[in-house]
């Protein structure tokens, strides 16, 4: 960091506390989906929604989010989505009170337009508190705490949400009349108690964060000189943006389909109870990567650190392909620590050198975050058509294309 950089330890510990708040919230999905699923006897398309509805906010929230930081600044952009985020929060007390799917569902768009503003005010504002040359260093270490989030979200939401019973109709239509109404009442708070936490939480930090001295960034607002440049003629920037869109579909692609891949009597045989161990391994890898790459990053440059990573992502993933057994499976698993450092890399990569026009790139960035929607569905149909462990070859040209983008595109124009 550069000269200043001690005036920032504070300001960054703050926002380093958000990244661990974010990432604890939108792993919650993942204890969701089956609890929503049991609770409304869904279909896995209709459970699917929780994390459809989470993600297209991304899409569709990025770009205005983007205008709102380049309008206002990053401390402002921040807790307005800190708001947003909470009225979406508190709104699953009464979701889970008139037990509508739907109203989770708007509940889940509302709380996740919150986390983009936060996402697009946050990231370009770590990257500007300290030297251009350690920018990738600090994201690095900020999204480490994200991870830490994504770690500890699952634990907590299985012990307060997954811990209640959840009965099907025809146990429910058995039941005496006075327990009926009790049984709704302790279902419904497994899910309200942990969300009123959550939105409790939210407000604290929006009131500290307001009543910080935050340092402002001179470029943080968009000056009207800016205005008139578009920003797809920034190539670097519109490559990081397809960059942001292959990496969280890949990420996500390889998390929904690790499970099924190890309980393949020809890759590990496991239960899914095991299974679903062995995928912490996963996201825990991406957690402890986050931390050693915001060291490496202090010696060897970002671009560098991002391409030799999605190389030997490449050569993890196709081993896994052609190997089979538990070599696979390990090869699989490992693929976590190397994806730890790339989406705050290319995150940092792309915003380099754009100065006012900061603000409004972050939240076309964000925009590429739909990715995990996305690639999903490609690597699905990949495996219904072809086999489970080809369909790995979707998240390998992903990885590619990252590879490349961290040698060549990452380079601006000028």
């Amino acid at each position: 960091m550069n000269d200043n950089s001690k005036s920032y330890k504070g300001p960054l510990a703050l926002l380093t506390a958000l990244f661990f708040m974010w990432g604890l919230i939108t792993s919650l999905n993942d204890i969701l989906v089956p609890h929503l699923k049991s609770l409304f006897e869904l279909s896995y398309v209709q459970a699917s929604l929780v994390q459809f509805s989470f993600f297209v906010a991304y899409f569709v929230m990025s770009y205005p989010a983007g205008k709102v930081v380049s309008k206002f600044g990053y401390k402002a952009g921040i807790i307005m989505g800190l708001i947003v985020a909470a009225v979406g929060s508190v709104l699953f007390y009464p979701s889970a009170s008139l037990r509508s799917y739907p109203l989770f569902l708007l509940s889940l768009f509302i709380l996740a337009s919150g986390l983009t503003l936060l996402q697009v005010a946050a990231n370009p504002y770590v990257n500007s508190l300290g030297s251009a040359e350690t920018a990738a260093s600090r994201l690095n270490l900020t999204q480490a705490f994200n991870s830490l989030g994504t770690t500890i979200g699952p634990v907590l939401g299985g012990m307060f949400i997954l811990s209640a019973t959840v009965l099907t109709a025809d146990q429910i239509g058995h039941l005496p009349a006075g327990e009926v109404q009790h049984y709704y009442a302790s279902e419904s708070a497994s899910v309200q108690m942990p969300y009123l936490v959550l939105t409790a939480l939210l407000v604290l930090i929006a009131v500290v964060i307001k009543f910080s001295k935050l340092p402002v960034i001179n470029d943080e607002k968009e000056q009207d000189n800016n205005k008139e440049q578009s920003l797809w003629k920034q190539k670097h920037l519109v490559l990081g943006v397809i960059g942001i869109f292959a990496y969280v579909g890949a990420e996500v692609s390889i998390g929904s389909y690790l499970i099924s891949l190890l309980e393949r009597p020809d890759i590990a045989s496991l239960s899914a109870v095991d299974a679903s161990q062995k995928l912490s391994l996963y996201w825990g890898g991406a957690m402890v990567g986050r931390f050693i790459g915001s060291v490496l990053m202090t010696r060897i440059k970002a671009n560098r650190l991002l391409a030799f990573n999605a190389t030997i992502v490449v050569l993890l993933i196709a081993s896994a392909i052609f190997m089979r057994g538990t070599f696979s499976m390990w090869a699989i698993l490992s693929v976590g620590l190397f994806n730890s450092i790339m989406f705050p890399t290319i995150f940092s990569l792309a915003l380099n050198r754009l100065g006012g026009l900061t603000g409004r790139a972050s939240g076309v960035l964000c925009m590429g975050i739909v990715g995990g929607a996305v690639m999903p569905i490609i690597q699905a149909a990949v495996a219904d058509h072809v086999s489970l462990l080809v369909s790995f070859v979707v998240p390998l040209l992903c990885y590619i294309y990252i590879a490349w983008y961290g040698c060549k595109g990452y380079k601006p124009a000028h």
